[in-house]
Protein backbone atom coordinates (compact mmCIF):
# COMPACT_ATOMS: atom_id res chain seq x y z
CA UNK A 1 0.00 0.00 0.00
CA UNK A 2 3.03 2.29 0.24
CA UNK A 3 5.69 2.60 -2.43
CA UNK A 4 9.36 3.33 -1.94
CA UNK A 5 8.84 6.82 -3.36
CA UNK A 6 6.07 7.47 -0.85
CA UNK A 7 8.26 6.26 2.02
CA UNK A 8 11.17 8.40 0.86
CA UNK A 9 8.84 11.42 0.81
CA UNK A 10 7.69 10.68 4.37
CA UNK A 11 11.20 10.08 5.68
CA UNK A 12 12.42 13.42 4.34
CA UNK A 13 9.55 15.32 5.93
CA UNK A 14 9.79 13.59 9.30
CA UNK A 15 13.52 14.12 9.48
CA UNK A 16 13.02 17.80 8.62
CA UNK A 17 10.43 18.15 11.37
CA UNK A 18 7.68 19.11 8.93
CA UNK A 19 3.96 18.80 9.73
CA UNK A 20 1.75 16.85 9.80
CA UNK A 21 4.27 14.06 9.25
CA UNK A 22 6.43 14.75 12.33
CA UNK A 23 3.47 14.71 14.71
CA UNK A 24 2.12 11.62 12.98
CA UNK A 25 5.46 9.88 13.37
CA UNK A 26 5.65 10.88 17.03
CA UNK A 27 2.18 9.43 17.56
CA UNK A 28 3.27 6.15 15.98
CA UNK A 29 6.60 5.91 17.78
CA UNK A 30 4.95 6.58 21.15
CA UNK A 31 2.43 3.77 20.66
CA UNK A 32 2.74 0.30 22.13
CA UNK A 33 2.97 -1.02 18.58
CA UNK A 34 6.44 0.54 18.21
CA UNK A 35 7.82 -0.88 21.45
CA UNK A 36 11.11 -2.68 20.94
CA UNK A 37 10.36 -4.75 24.03
CA UNK A 38 7.19 -6.20 22.53
CA UNK A 39 6.92 -9.97 22.91
CA UNK A 40 4.98 -11.72 20.11
CA UNK A 41 2.10 -13.95 21.14
CA UNK A 42 1.65 -16.50 18.36
CA UNK A 43 -0.56 -19.53 18.63
CA UNK A 44 -1.22 -22.47 16.36
CA UNK A 45 -4.97 -21.94 16.07
CA UNK A 46 -6.56 -18.50 16.38
CA UNK A 47 -10.22 -18.86 17.31
CA UNK A 48 -12.49 -15.86 16.80
CA UNK A 49 -16.21 -16.08 17.33
CA UNK A 50 -18.81 -13.41 16.53
CA UNK A 51 -17.60 -10.03 17.84
CA UNK A 52 -14.45 -11.94 18.84
CA UNK A 53 -16.20 -14.06 21.46
CA UNK A 54 -14.38 -16.29 22.10
CA UNK A 55 -11.15 -14.39 21.59
CA UNK A 56 -8.33 -16.91 21.53
CA UNK A 57 -5.45 -15.03 19.94
CA UNK A 58 -7.58 -12.65 17.86
CA UNK A 59 -6.42 -9.40 19.45
CA UNK A 60 -2.87 -10.69 19.85
CA UNK A 61 -2.62 -11.58 16.17
CA UNK A 62 -4.02 -8.28 14.90
CA UNK A 63 -1.82 -6.26 17.24
CA UNK A 64 1.33 -8.18 16.38
CA UNK A 65 0.60 -7.67 12.67
CA UNK A 66 0.09 -3.93 13.12
CA UNK A 67 3.23 -3.83 15.25
CA UNK A 68 5.24 -5.49 12.48
CA UNK A 69 4.02 -2.86 10.02
CA UNK A 70 4.73 -0.11 12.56
CA UNK A 71 8.28 -1.38 13.06
CA UNK A 72 8.85 -1.65 9.31
CA UNK A 73 7.81 1.98 8.90
CA UNK A 74 9.92 3.07 11.87
CA UNK A 75 12.97 1.32 10.44
CA UNK A 76 12.54 2.91 7.02
CA UNK A 77 12.10 6.39 8.44
CA UNK A 78 14.84 6.29 11.11
CA UNK A 79 17.30 3.76 9.72
CA UNK A 80 17.42 2.10 13.16
CA UNK A 81 17.86 -1.58 12.36
CA UNK A 82 16.41 -2.63 15.71
CA UNK A 83 12.97 -1.85 14.28
CA UNK A 84 13.56 -4.04 11.23
CA UNK A 85 14.75 -6.82 13.50
CA UNK A 86 11.63 -6.49 15.62
CA UNK A 87 9.36 -6.58 12.57
CA UNK A 88 11.12 -9.74 11.42
CA UNK A 89 10.89 -11.30 14.90
CA UNK A 90 7.14 -10.73 14.98
CA UNK A 91 6.59 -12.17 11.50
CA UNK A 92 8.90 -15.11 12.17
CA UNK A 93 7.19 -15.92 15.47
CA UNK A 94 3.82 -16.27 13.81
CA UNK A 95 5.00 -18.04 10.67
CA UNK A 96 6.66 -20.69 12.85
CA UNK A 97 3.48 -21.52 14.75
CA UNK A 98 0.13 -20.68 13.17
CA UNK A 99 -1.74 -23.31 11.18
CA UNK A 100 -5.39 -22.18 11.16
CA UNK A 101 -8.16 -19.73 12.02
CA UNK A 102 -11.45 -21.11 13.31
CA UNK A 103 -14.99 -20.12 14.34
CA UNK A 104 -17.38 -17.62 12.77
CA UNK A 105 -15.04 -14.65 12.39
CA UNK A 106 -12.15 -16.64 10.91
CA UNK A 107 -12.44 -15.04 7.42
CA UNK A 108 -12.69 -11.52 8.82
CA UNK A 109 -9.85 -12.07 11.28
CA UNK A 110 -7.70 -13.50 8.51
CA UNK A 111 -8.44 -10.47 6.34
CA UNK A 112 -7.66 -7.93 9.04
CA UNK A 113 -4.40 -9.62 10.03
CA UNK A 114 -3.10 -10.44 6.56
CA UNK A 115 -3.73 -6.86 5.41
CA UNK A 116 -1.20 -5.65 8.00
CA UNK A 117 1.20 -8.59 7.69
CA UNK A 118 1.65 -8.07 3.95
CA UNK A 119 2.37 -4.33 4.32
CA UNK A 120 5.11 -5.08 6.81
CA UNK A 121 6.46 -7.95 4.76
CA UNK A 122 6.69 -5.94 1.53
CA UNK A 123 8.83 -3.25 3.17
CA UNK A 124 11.15 -5.75 4.81
CA UNK A 125 11.41 -8.02 1.76
CA UNK A 126 12.20 -5.29 -0.77
CA UNK A 127 13.89 -2.56 1.26
CA UNK A 128 15.61 -4.27 4.21
CA UNK A 129 16.04 -7.65 2.48
CA UNK A 130 17.97 -9.50 5.22
CA UNK A 131 15.16 -11.87 6.15
CA UNK A 132 16.16 -15.57 6.13
CA UNK A 133 12.66 -16.85 6.95
CA UNK A 134 10.84 -14.87 4.28
CA UNK A 135 10.01 -18.10 2.46
CA UNK A 136 8.36 -19.58 5.54
CA UNK A 137 6.30 -16.40 5.94
CA UNK A 138 5.21 -16.67 2.30
CA UNK A 139 4.12 -20.26 2.91
CA UNK A 140 2.09 -19.09 5.92
CA UNK A 141 0.29 -16.50 3.80
CA UNK A 142 -0.51 -19.01 1.08
CA UNK A 143 -1.57 -21.93 3.25
CA UNK A 144 -3.07 -20.33 6.36
CA UNK A 145 -4.50 -16.97 5.30
CA UNK A 146 -5.29 -17.17 1.60
CA UNK A 147 -7.76 -20.09 1.81
CA UNK A 148 -9.79 -18.17 4.40
CA UNK A 149 -10.16 -15.01 2.30
CA UNK A 150 -9.95 -15.80 -1.41
CA UNK A 151 -13.51 -17.14 -1.83
CA UNK A 152 -15.11 -14.00 -0.41
CA UNK A 153 -18.33 -13.68 1.59
CA UNK A 154 -20.91 -12.19 -0.82
CA UNK A 155 -23.94 -12.55 1.46
CA UNK A 156 -22.22 -10.83 4.41
CA UNK A 157 -21.96 -7.11 5.06
CA UNK A 158 -19.59 -5.55 2.54
CA UNK A 159 -16.75 -4.67 4.89
CA UNK A 160 -16.07 -8.41 5.29
CA UNK A 161 -15.53 -9.19 1.64
CA UNK A 162 -13.71 -5.94 0.94
CA UNK A 163 -11.04 -6.49 3.59
CA UNK A 164 -10.79 -10.14 2.59
CA UNK A 165 -10.00 -9.03 -0.96
CA UNK A 166 -7.62 -6.40 0.37
CA UNK A 167 -5.77 -9.18 2.17
CA UNK A 168 -5.85 -11.52 -0.84
CA UNK A 169 -4.52 -8.81 -3.14
CA UNK A 170 -1.74 -8.03 -0.65
CA UNK A 171 -0.89 -11.72 -0.53
CA UNK A 172 -0.88 -11.91 -4.31
CA UNK A 173 1.54 -8.98 -4.48
CA UNK A 174 3.88 -10.41 -1.84
CA UNK A 175 3.86 -13.86 -3.47
CA UNK A 176 4.19 -12.38 -6.97
CA UNK A 177 1.17 -14.53 -7.82
CA UNK A 178 -0.76 -12.83 -10.60
CA UNK A 179 -3.54 -15.42 -10.57
CA UNK A 180 -4.32 -14.73 -6.91
CA UNK A 181 -4.16 -10.99 -7.51
CA UNK A 182 -6.46 -11.15 -10.54
CA UNK A 183 -9.01 -13.40 -8.86
CA UNK A 184 -9.23 -11.19 -5.80
CA UNK A 185 -9.38 -8.04 -7.91
CA UNK A 186 -12.31 -9.44 -9.90
CA UNK A 187 -14.22 -10.07 -6.67
CA UNK A 188 -13.31 -6.60 -5.43
CA UNK A 189 -14.47 -4.93 -8.64
CA UNK A 190 -17.81 -6.72 -8.38
CA UNK A 191 -18.28 -5.83 -4.71
CA UNK A 192 -17.59 -2.08 -4.82
CA UNK A 193 -20.79 -1.21 -6.78
CA UNK A 194 -22.75 -3.39 -4.33
CA UNK A 195 -21.30 -1.44 -1.40
CA UNK A 196 -21.56 2.18 -2.61
CA UNK A 197 -24.61 3.40 -4.48
CA UNK A 198 -24.68 5.85 -7.39
CA UNK A 199 -27.85 7.11 -9.06
CA UNK A 200 -26.66 5.68 -12.37
CA UNK A 201 -27.11 2.20 -10.88
CA UNK A 202 -30.86 2.65 -11.18
CA UNK A 203 -33.56 2.97 -8.53
CA UNK A 204 -31.94 0.32 -6.33
CA UNK A 205 -28.34 -0.67 -5.55
CA UNK A 206 -26.41 -3.30 -7.45
CA UNK A 207 -26.99 -6.71 -5.82
CA UNK A 208 -23.93 -8.49 -4.42
CA UNK A 209 -22.55 -10.82 -7.07
CA UNK A 210 -23.11 -14.53 -6.62
CA UNK A 211 -26.16 -14.17 -4.37
CA UNK A 212 -29.92 -14.37 -4.61
CA UNK A 213 -30.31 -10.92 -3.05
CA UNK A 214 -32.05 -9.32 -6.00
CA UNK A 215 -35.67 -8.34 -5.20
CA UNK A 216 -36.64 -4.89 -3.94
CA UNK A 217 -37.42 -6.13 -0.43
CA UNK A 218 -34.27 -8.25 -0.24
CA UNK A 219 -32.06 -5.34 -1.31
CA UNK A 220 -33.67 -2.95 1.17
CA UNK A 221 -33.25 -5.51 3.93
CA UNK A 222 -29.59 -6.02 2.94
CA UNK A 223 -29.10 -2.25 3.06
CA UNK A 224 -30.17 -2.17 6.72
CA UNK A 225 -33.79 -1.22 5.90
CA UNK A 226 -32.87 1.90 3.93
CA UNK A 227 -35.27 2.47 1.03
CA UNK A 228 -34.12 5.88 -0.27
CA UNK A 229 -30.85 5.78 -2.15
CA UNK A 230 -28.54 8.71 -2.93
CA UNK A 231 -25.01 9.04 -4.30
CA UNK A 232 -22.44 7.81 -1.80
CA UNK A 233 -24.80 5.82 0.41
CA UNK A 234 -23.18 2.62 1.62
CA UNK A 235 -24.70 -0.77 2.22
CA UNK A 236 -23.67 -0.34 5.88
CA UNK A 237 -24.45 3.37 6.38
CA UNK A 238 -27.57 2.62 8.40
CA UNK A 239 -25.79 -0.05 10.39
CA UNK A 240 -23.15 2.39 11.59
CA UNK A 241 -20.43 4.63 10.19
CA UNK A 242 -17.66 2.56 11.82
CA UNK A 243 -18.28 -0.56 9.73
CA UNK A 244 -18.92 1.64 6.71
CA UNK A 245 -15.49 3.17 7.33
CA UNK A 246 -13.90 -0.28 7.32
CA UNK A 247 -15.27 -0.88 3.83
CA UNK A 248 -14.26 2.54 2.52
CA UNK A 249 -10.80 2.02 3.94
CA UNK A 250 -10.37 -1.31 2.16
CA UNK A 251 -11.55 0.22 -1.12
CA UNK A 252 -8.92 2.95 -0.71
CA UNK A 253 -6.22 0.44 0.22
CA UNK A 254 -6.92 -1.80 -2.76
CA UNK A 255 -6.99 1.12 -5.18
CA UNK A 256 -3.71 2.44 -3.76
CA UNK A 257 -2.05 -0.97 -3.96
CA UNK A 258 -3.28 -1.42 -7.51
CA UNK A 259 -1.97 2.02 -8.47
CA UNK A 260 1.49 1.07 -7.23
CA UNK A 261 1.22 -2.15 -9.27
CA UNK A 262 0.36 -0.13 -12.37
CA UNK A 263 -3.40 -0.76 -12.44
CA UNK A 264 -5.81 2.17 -12.80
CA UNK A 265 -8.37 0.98 -10.26
CA UNK A 266 -8.86 4.52 -8.94
CA UNK A 267 -10.33 5.41 -12.32
CA UNK A 268 -12.99 2.75 -11.77
CA UNK A 269 -13.85 3.51 -8.13
CA UNK A 270 -13.14 7.23 -7.79
CA UNK A 271 -16.73 8.49 -8.22
CA UNK A 272 -18.15 6.02 -5.71
CA UNK A 273 -15.32 6.58 -3.25
CA UNK A 274 -15.52 10.37 -3.58
CA UNK A 275 -19.27 10.41 -3.02
CA UNK A 276 -19.13 7.98 -0.08
CA UNK A 277 -16.32 9.81 1.69
CA UNK A 278 -18.09 13.12 1.17
CA UNK A 279 -21.49 11.92 2.37
CA UNK A 280 -20.21 10.28 5.55
CA UNK A 281 -17.74 13.06 6.37
CA UNK A 282 -20.58 15.60 6.09
CA UNK A 283 -22.66 13.86 8.72
CA UNK A 284 -19.63 13.17 10.91
CA UNK A 285 -19.02 16.92 10.93
CA UNK A 286 -22.48 17.60 12.31
CA UNK A 287 -24.83 18.13 9.38
CA UNK A 288 -28.36 17.32 10.51
CA UNK A 289 -29.50 13.85 9.45
CA UNK A 290 -32.64 14.02 7.28
CA UNK A 291 -35.62 11.88 8.17
CA UNK A 292 -35.28 9.73 5.04
CA UNK A 293 -31.75 8.62 6.03
CA UNK A 294 -31.65 5.76 8.51
CA UNK A 295 -34.87 6.95 10.09
CA UNK A 296 -33.32 10.32 10.89
CA UNK A 297 -30.53 8.97 13.10
CA UNK A 298 -27.09 7.56 12.34
CA UNK A 299 -24.39 5.96 14.45
CA UNK A 300 -21.24 8.07 14.02
CA UNK A 301 -17.65 6.91 14.31
CA UNK A 302 -16.15 6.85 10.81
CA UNK A 303 -12.66 6.48 12.24
CA UNK A 304 -9.13 7.11 10.88
CA UNK A 305 -9.96 5.95 7.37
CA UNK A 306 -9.96 8.96 5.04
CA UNK A 307 -6.31 9.87 4.41
CA UNK A 308 -5.55 7.38 1.62
CA UNK A 309 -8.68 8.07 -0.41
CA UNK A 310 -8.55 11.81 0.20
CA UNK A 311 -4.90 12.02 -0.83
CA UNK A 312 -5.55 10.07 -4.02
CA UNK A 313 -8.72 11.85 -5.09
CA UNK A 314 -8.24 15.39 -3.83
CA UNK A 315 -4.51 15.97 -3.54
CA UNK A 316 -3.35 13.95 -6.54
CA UNK A 317 -6.40 14.17 -8.84
CA UNK A 318 -7.63 17.62 -7.77
CA UNK A 319 -11.22 16.64 -6.99
CA UNK A 320 -12.98 19.12 -4.71
CA UNK A 321 -13.93 17.30 -1.49
CA UNK A 322 -14.61 20.02 1.08
CA UNK A 323 -16.30 17.87 3.72
CA UNK A 324 -13.73 15.12 3.43
CA UNK A 325 -10.92 17.67 3.63
CA UNK A 326 -12.39 19.20 6.77
CA UNK A 327 -12.90 15.81 8.42
CA UNK A 328 -9.45 14.56 7.44
CA UNK A 329 -7.57 17.65 8.58
CA UNK A 330 -9.42 17.93 11.90
CA UNK A 331 -8.73 14.27 12.69
CA UNK A 332 -4.97 14.46 12.07
CA UNK A 333 -2.89 12.65 12.90
CA UNK A 334 -5.04 9.67 11.99
CA UNK A 335 -3.67 6.74 13.95
CA UNK A 336 -4.94 3.16 14.10
CA UNK A 337 -8.27 1.43 14.57
CA UNK A 338 -6.40 -1.55 16.10
CA UNK A 339 -7.79 -3.83 13.39
CA UNK A 340 -6.09 -3.16 10.06
CA UNK A 341 -5.85 0.64 9.62
CA UNK A 342 -2.66 2.30 10.86
CA UNK A 343 -0.71 5.56 10.58
CA UNK A 344 -2.18 6.89 7.35
CA UNK A 345 -1.56 10.57 8.06
CA UNK A 346 2.09 9.60 8.26
CA UNK A 347 2.13 7.61 5.04
CA UNK A 348 -0.40 9.41 2.84
CA UNK A 349 -1.05 12.98 3.94
CA UNK A 350 -0.31 15.28 0.97
CA UNK A 351 1.91 12.59 -0.52
CA UNK A 352 2.33 13.25 -4.25
CA UNK A 353 3.98 9.92 -5.09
Amino acid sequence: MVSRAQLDFVRARVNAGQQPWKTAYDQMSASDYASLSRTPKPRAVVECGPVSKPNFGCTDERQDAIAAYTDALAWYITGDTRYAAKAIALMDAWSAVIVDHTNANAPLQSGWSAASWTRAAEIIKHAYRNWPNAGRFATMLRKVYLPKVINGMPTYNGNWELVMMEAAIGIGVFLDDRAVYDRAMATFRARVPAFIYLAKDGPYPVPPAGTNIDTRSEIIDFWQGQSTFVDGLSQETCRDFTHTGYGLSSISHVAETARIQGDRVYTEVKERLQQALSLHAKYELGTAVPSWLCGGSVHHGLGPVTEVGFNALSFRLGIDMASTRSYTETKRPQGTNSLFVAWETLTHASNPN
